[in-house]
């Protein structure tokens, strides 16, 4: 259960006919991919409950946010340029603590992606709503644009969201690429409107006192803004497809954090310029209320609105995309079904597997209630954080001759850092989010003893090799394959 992919095995295995990606991606679109991940409904939304508990001083909330990711993207970056394969987080464990634990990070990660796309997507109907209200003086009808839980039918906004983006992925990564660019390009435009309205009506009132809740007040919003960041993991799923992986994926990890900290941060300072926290608190669209109150332009709204709705659907977009090639990576390695795992000789992207998932997250999205489940999120990202520091530091020890084109500096320290930050959020999370968590696990386990265990490539396929490389299980030292005793 412990035994680990060889990473050359793994490499290999991208170029099989019928189960290798595309290489397509470039830096800006794998940038971009970081950026439509990480600016969603977080910068929108979560700026007002940070003000509310740390005051102004939530300007340094998002720092020590940004520096807190930071230590989990070197750990990213370090490894997607090592390990070119898709599946991120599960993959690397998978190279370094053992197949039972890649199958459990695997297994999380498809709850994380899966419900933060049926939750978001329910969320991009919400502000849909919001847009057209604002901008036009109309909505959906509530029995069409809310799910049972929130008092409607049927949410056809969220069901349309991502079958709509389903489809774009299965017709192809560059593609994606492209509207994903181009979404991005809208929604850092938006926000630069807010931020360059804001600096034209900018005062200093609203700074004073700066941190009303001292350092605990930072720190506290702190725990709340580090989850506008989450996203930039997304793109290390797109390992596989990048151009030049070596070079692209850590620029696009660390830059996609660099930019969305600048935005996050000069948002703030606009923001708490031409609103006060409680303003900023008191409001479920602190930004439109801060140009409305602050700036006095009430049909700012309509702009923000519009900022939101294309901020979550690059959002829904990455993220969606990121699940599918978790997905296929662990039906590539036997652990799910592999004929899941075939692609599309035409559009060359996991077709089969692609629409699956749209459909069975569409319906999520439509009818199930998400306010709690949505929970798991958190816990989820914060546990594949946790599992990549610790496999930097594993695969040093394991793997020093390993090329690594990008390495995490001051090793282990700063990995050690990343996982101490996650443990200290993981903490703080409610007991019932931690019961759903064990409980999601268990039955992954059950399925692994009943399914993947047997079927996983490394007892069906214990010959496969790259170049006389074992694809078979082993662990960190190398082991003679049985039968050949030379």
């Amino acid at each position: 259960m412990f035994a680990i992919r060889d990473v050359r095995a793994l490499v290999s295995e991208t170029t099989q006919e019928g189960h290798g990606l595309k290489k397509s991606v470039g830096p800006t679109q794998l940038t971009a991919m970081g950026v439509g991940a990480i600016i969603g409904t977080g910068i929108f939304v979560v700026i007002g409950e940070g003000a509310g508990i740390a005051g102004p001083a939530v300007i340094l909330s998002f720092v020590l946010a940004a520096v807190a990711c930071t230590f989990s993207a070197l750990s990213y970056a370090e490894l997607a340029s090592s390990i070119p394969v898709s599946g991120s987080a599960y993959t690397y464990t998978y190279a370094t603590l053992g197949e039972i634990v890649a199958w459990i990070i695997g297994w999380d990660l498809i709850l994380e992606y899966g419900v933060s796309v049926a939750a978001i997507a329910v969320g991009w109907g919400g502000n849909l709503n919001a847009f057209l209200d604002a901008a036009f003086g109309v909505a959906l009808p509530d029995a069409i644009a809310k799910s049972p839980e929130d008092g409607g039918i049927f949410n056809l906004p969220a069901v349309f969201i991502v079958l709509a983006i389903t489809l774009l992925l299965v017709r192809g990564v560059t593609e994606s690429a492209r509207v994903n660019l181009v979404m991005v390009g809208v929604k850092l435009a938006v926000l630069l409107f807010f931020i360059v309205v804001a600096l034209f009506n900018f005062g200093t009132g609203n700074f004073h006192p700066f941190a009303p809740a001292g350092t605990d007040g930072i720190t506290a919003a702190t725990a709340i803004i580090f989850f506008a960041y989450i996203g930039f993991d997304a793109v290390s799923t797109g390992s596989e497809e990048a151009k030049n992986p070596a070079k692209d994926l850590p620029l696009a990890i660390i830059g996609s954090l660099v930019i969305c900290t600048i935005f996050y941060v000069l948002t703030a300072v606009g923001a708490l310029g031409i609103a006060s926290p409680e303003q900023l608190e008191s409001s479920d669209a602190p930004l439109a209320a801060a140009l409305d109150q602050g700036a006095g332009i009430s049909w700012a709204a309509s702009i923000l609105a519009l900022g939101a709705v294309v901020a979550i659907t690059s959002v829904v977009l990455v993220i969606l995309y990121g699940q599918t090639r978790i997905f296929f990576a662990m039906c590539r390695d036997g652990l799910l079904p592999q004929r899941l795992a075939k692609v599309n000789p035409r559009y060359g992207t996991p077709a089969r597997l692609t629409i699956g998932l749209g459909v069975l997250i569409s319906i999520l999205a439509a009818l199930v209630p998400l306010s709690e489940i949505v929970k798991l999120v958190n816990i989820g990202t914060l546990f594949a954080f946790v599992l990549v520091n610790i496999g930097v530091i594993i695969l040093r020890r394991t793997r020093p001759e390993m090329p690594r084109p990008y390495r995490v500096p001051w090793s282990p320290v700063l990995p050690i850092l990343g996982v101490l930050f996650a443990v200290y959020l993981m903490a703080d999370l409610p007991l019932s989010t931690w019961i759903r968590f064990v409980v999601w696990l268990a039955l992954g386990l059950a399925i692994y003893f009943l399914y993947g265990y047997k079927h996983s490539r490394l007892r069906t396929e214990p010959a496969a090799d790259d170049g006389g490389t074992p694809g078979w299980a082993r662990d960190s030292t190398p082991e003679v394959p049985p039968g050949d005793k030379k």
